[in-house]
């Protein structure tokens, strides 16, 4: 097989799935609401009559006269209602020049009412989407094409497989390791192709996983831990899903947040060794596993504190709740949803820990070259 079928073949076989995950239609797809149309409209006056104001608390209507810019009803102009529940976090005030994303119900008759969701930002969305394909694919390559694939595959996996089969009340550990070890295999053979390279990465970062969902699910339960410490998780219960099991949602979540950084880490040391085995003439394979070693605790000088912030970047402000009202460290460091996020931070630096070795053993092994047939060459 040549260098270039290693390479395309999976890419071609990964392309036909990621089509035929866009082909085929989620379970969930047919929730949809009839005679309802979701369209960006332009605010052309408001009226905040309706809304009382307590403090920073804003609660009532908002009446909008919009125009609607696309769909059935494009060009015409009607009332729409922004309703406000007091909640800053979901709340908004529309301006007059504003544009909104609207869902319209309808009739035979015509426009029946209009809801007014959210500021319209699809649009920003679009336009920062093409330019981050427009950099990945000038500054990468025919590589930063196949990153492309790999970012489709896993947001398809997730949304037409995963989410799904969650909802469904498959076991989530299962599945969860199931799709994060085959996103795993099919974005490191997009790096690679069909090479020695691949298994090593590969087998690094799947032992790295398996070692982390096991820790998963054995610290979850030494923690105590209920699922309903994930955001909106209760929602769930509610929209009539109580047969959900919470608890091993959020042990899936656990290894499925890591599952990218010991690829990562994977991939970064088996790069390592191969262009050390290239550059180096008959380099053994116990030498070949030191320098992949040596390379692994370089990364995990940074790798663990990466994911530290990665994890505490969102907590900012419930942290400036502690500080502010004083409250103590020990009792911070106890609470459910902090111990939770602890537990991600710890759990995701041991499987990063585990897998540089685990990658440095199987790299080496796979694109050393035989202690014996070095000998021979000296």
């Amino acid at each position: 097989m040549t260098t270039t079928h290693r390479i395309w073949l999976p890419t071609v076989f990964l392309l036909a799935v990621v089509i035929l995950l866009i082909i085929v239609p989620s379970p969930y797809s047919q929730l949809i609401f009839p005679n309802t149309e979701r369209v960006p409209v332009t605010i052309l006056e408001t009226d905040e009559s309706s809304v009382k104001q307590t403090g920073i608390i804003r609660q009532g209507e908002q009446t909008c006269l919009v125009r609607v810019d696309k769909g059935l009803f494009k060009g015409k102009e009607a009332t729409g209602v922004n309703l406000l529940q007091g909640n800053l976090e979901t709340d908004k005030l529309y301006s007059v020049g504003d544009r909104a994303f609207a869902v319209i119900d309808y009739t035979d008759k015509g426009i029946h009412h209009i809801s007014l969701v959210d500021h319209y930002r699809l649009n920003w969305i679009m336009w920062i989407a093409i330019a981050f394909v427009v950099t990945l694919t000038a500054f990468a390559g025919p590589i930063g094409l196949r990153s492309l694939l790999s970012f489709a595959l896993t947001i398809l996996s997730i949304w037409k497989v995963l989410i799904p089969s969650f909802l469904s009340g498959h076991n989530p550990i299962l599945i969860g390791l199931i799709i994060t070890i085959g996103l795993t295999i099919a974005i490191i053979m997009l790096v690679y192709g069909i090479d020695k390279r691949s298994l090593a990465a590969i087998t690094g970062s799947v032992l790295g996983t398996i070692l982390t969902a096991v820790l998963s699910v054995g610290m979850v339960g030494v923690f105590k831990i209920h699922g309903a410490v994930m955001p909106f998780s209760e929602s769930l219960l509610y929209a009539g899903y109580a047969n959900l099991n919470l608890t091993q949602i959020f042990t899936a979540s656990i290894f499925i947040a890591c599952s990218g950084a010991m690829m990562d880490v994977a991939v970064d040391i088996t790069s390592a060794v191969d262009e050390v085995v290239r550059n180096t003439e008959h380099i053994s394979r116990f030498d070949a596993i030191k320098s992949g070693l040596n390379v692994g605790r370089a990364i995990m000088g940074t790798m663990t504190t990466t994911l530290l912030l990665a994890y505490s970047g969102g907590f900012i402000s419930l942290l400036m709740v502690f500080m502010a009202q004083g409250t103590p460290l020990l009792n911070i460091l106890n609470l459910k949803y902090v111990s939770s996020e602890i537990l991600h931070t710890l759990i995701g630096s041991f499987g990063l820990i585990t897998v540089a070795p685990f990658t440095a053993l199987a790299s080496g092994l796979l694109l050393g070259s035989n202690p014996s047939k070095v000998k021979d060459t000296e």
